[in-house]
C-alpha cells in the first residue's frame, strides 16, 4: 500500500526527458512579453514616417463602402485589420431588445444588401492585397454568419491562426433556446510564416470573458464592442506606429483604441450620419493616453508570490543560482 507521503514524492518526481519537476505556474515568475517599448520610444515608432502610405491621409474615416475604400488603399501597407462587419439579420440598429433607447440611435444603419455569403466574399477578398505579410485581420461574427466568414477567408487564400470566443455576461431572452452570451472572432493570417504576434502574458487563452459596454444616455450608432476586446487585438498582433484599418468603422472603437495606443488608423463607414459622432468619439483622446507597457500589466513578483507560494520558492532558488 502506497502512502500518502509515497504518493506525493512520485507526483513530483522528473519524467523521462525533463531534468527538473514541472512546477505549476513557475513560468509566470520568469516571462517577458516577446516585445515591449517605454512611453518615449512608442511615441517615438508612432511619430516616424509610414512610407507605404505617403500620400494617403492617416487616422481618417472615409464615409465610402469599404470595398470601394479598400480599392484605393496602396498594396501592402496595412498592419492589422479589425472588422465588425454587418450582422446580415433582420435589424435595423433600433431594437429595444439590445437595451437601447431609439431616441439615442443614430439613423442611417445599412444591413449587407442580398446575399450575405457573397457580400462577405467580396469585402474579405480585398484584404490579401492590401495586408503586409506580416499582417493579421481579427473578424468578429455572430454564430449564424460563421460560415460566410470562414468561407470568404478560405476563398481569399487567408489562414484560420485562431478561432475566439468573446464571452459576455449577458444575452437577449429567449424562451425556447439557449440565450447567446458570445461571440465568434476569427483571427486571420496573410503568410503563416511570418504573421506578427506579440505575446504579452504567458498564457492566453482563447476565451475573452468581457463586459459589453452600454452607452446609457448617448448617442449611438446600432451595437458598440467593449474598447477592452478591440484592444487586446491590438496588443497582440501590433506594434507602436503600425496602421489598423476598420472597414467597418460604425461607432469608433478600433480608431480610439489604436490611437490611444500609439498605433495609427484608416476607416470606412457607410452611414454618413455618423459623421459629428465619430469626430467627438476619436477627438475625445489623445495619441497614447491609455498606452502602458507591457511588463507594467503584468502582475508583480509579490502578487505571484502569495498567489504561488510553491513556485515562488523555485523562483527565488533558481534566480539564485543564476
Amino acid at each position: 500500500m502506497t502512502s500518502d507521503t509515497d504518493s506525493s514524492k512520485s507526483k513530483t518526481k522528473p519524467k523521462k526527458g525533463r531534468s527538473k519537476p514541472y512546477i505549476p505556474h513557475l513560468a509566470e515568475f520568469f516571462f517577458e512579453s516577446t516585445e515591449d517599448w517605454n512611453h518615449d520610444k512608442a511615441k517615438q515608432l508612432y511619430s516616424k514616417a509610414t512610407p507605404a502610405l505617403n500620400d494617403y491621409e492617416l487616422d481618417t474615416v472615409q464615409f465610402t463602402e469599404c470595398i470601394e475604400g479598400m480599392k484605393s488603399l496602396p498594396k501592402s501597407s496595412i498592419d492589422l485589420v479589425i472588422a465588425d462587419p454587418p450582422f446580415g439579420i433582420d435589424f435595423d440598429g433600433m431594437s429595444g431588445a439590445y437595451n437601447r433607447d431609439e431616441n439615442l440611435v443614430i439613423p442611417g444603419y445599412r444591413e449587407a444588401q442580398g446575399s450575405y455569403a457573397d457580400f462577405t466574399k467580396d469585402w474579405i477578398a480585398q484584404l490579401p492585397r492590401i495586408m503586409k505579410k506580416s499582417a493579421s485581420a481579427y473578424i468578429f461574427s455572430g454564430w449564424t454568419n460563421l460560415d460566410a466568414i470562414l468561407n470568404g477567408a478560405r476563398e481569399a487564400g487567408l489562414t484560420t491562426l485562431n478561432h475566439l470566443i468573446w464571452h459576455y455576461p449577458f444575452g437577449v431572452y429567449t424562451k425556447r433556446k439557449f440565450v447567446t452570451s458570445h461571440y465568434h472572432i476569427v483571427l486571420l493570417v496573410k503568410n503563416v510564416k511570418s504573421y506578427y504576434f506579440n505575446k504579452i502574458e504567458n498564457y492566453p487563452e482563447d476565451v475573452w470573458i468581457v463586459k459589453r459596454k452600454y452607452r446609457t444616455g448617448k448617442e449611438k450608432n446600432s451595437t458598440k464592442l467593449p474598447l477592452e476586446v478591440v484592444s487586446k487585438c491590438i496588443d497582440y498582433s501590433s506594434r507602436p506606429g503600425d496602421v489598423v484599418l476598420d472597414p467597418f468603422m460604425g461607432n469608433g472603437t478600433t480608431a480610439v483604441a489604436a490611437k490611444s495606443a500609439f498605433r495609427h488608423f484608416i476607416g470606412f463607414e457607410v452611414n454618413a450620419q455618423m459623421k459629428s459622432l465619430l469626430k467627438k468619439e476619436i477627438d475625445s483622446v489623445n495619441p497614447g493616453e491609455l498606452y502602458k507597457p507591457y511588463k507594467e500589466r503584468l502582475p508583480t513578483i509579490e502578487e505571484l508570490a502569495e498567489k504561488y507560494p510553491r513556485a515562488y520558492r523555485e523562483y527565488l532558488k533558481q534566480r539564485d543560482e543564476k
